[in-house]
């Protein structure tokens, strides 16, 4: 059994990559829930196999896990409430607000990074992010794009912010192994490598905003 570990807000189309790499191995897949800032910590621990969805490889997470190859550029985007849309033409007018993020994410460093005179605000899921905005606890949530989008689609009371982070670092998505993992390495980038050249990856993203809207 190949086991991997998502947080709360995992799309659709990690899922379905996972699948095809348990497939490629002859394994059978299962997926374990858990907060953000612990899924290296499992990982490390032999608690599971690898590790996906808005995993970035950076240098920090790179002393800790050997990483796949990239398989999804993401862009991040500010969810507010509809009726504050015209407060936020700039990044400054964040200042003093409450932002909402992912606890342990890469949306979490680029917020304490760019909005720095902002209170960050981390939770564990997505979902409780949602809700800290609609409840008026937070002023902004700070989400990965394709998620942002199938939120707002579904609640005519939220919509995307005008001002946008900027990218930092490497980027991307990748999957997080135990060190020396060379072997399950490889056959995981020749899966990655497949699914890249047959265009499938971006059909699992159309499948999950799809899911999403349900």
């Amino acid at each position: 059994t190949a086991e991997t570990l998502f947080p709360y807000t995992t799309l659709f189309r990690s899922i379905a990559i996972a699948e095809e790499i348990a497939k490629d191995l002859g394994v059978t897949l299962e997926v374990k829930d858990m907060d953000f800032d612990g899924l290296l910590a499992a990982l490390n621990t032999g608690s599971v196999d690898m590790v996906m969805a808005g995993m970035t490889p950076d240098d920090t997470r790179r002393k800790k896990a050997d990483f796949s190859n990239i398989y999804y550029n993401a862009l991040q985007d500010i969810i507010i409430r509809t009726e504050d849309k015209d407060k936020f033409n700039s990044l400054e007018d964040f200042n003093g607000k409450k932002i909402g993020v992912q606890k342990g994410s890469l949306q979490e460093k680029m917020a304490n990074n760019q909005l720095k005179n902002s209170e960050i605000k981390g939770l564990g899921k997505v979902t409780d992010l949602v809700l800290e905005l609609k409840n008026n606890k937070v002023d902004g949530i700070v989400v990965e794009k394709p998620v942002a989008e199938a939120y707002i689609k579904r609640n005519s009371d939220m919509t995307l912010s005008t001002p946008k982070l900027e990218e930092e670092g490497e980027g991307g998505s990748a999957i997080a192994l135990s060190k020396d993992s060379s072997e399950f390495l490889e056959t995981i980038n020749n899966t990655l490598d497949r699914l890249a050249k047959d265009n499938l990856i971006e059909g699992f993203v159309v499948k999950y905003n799809e899911l999403m809207e349900e």
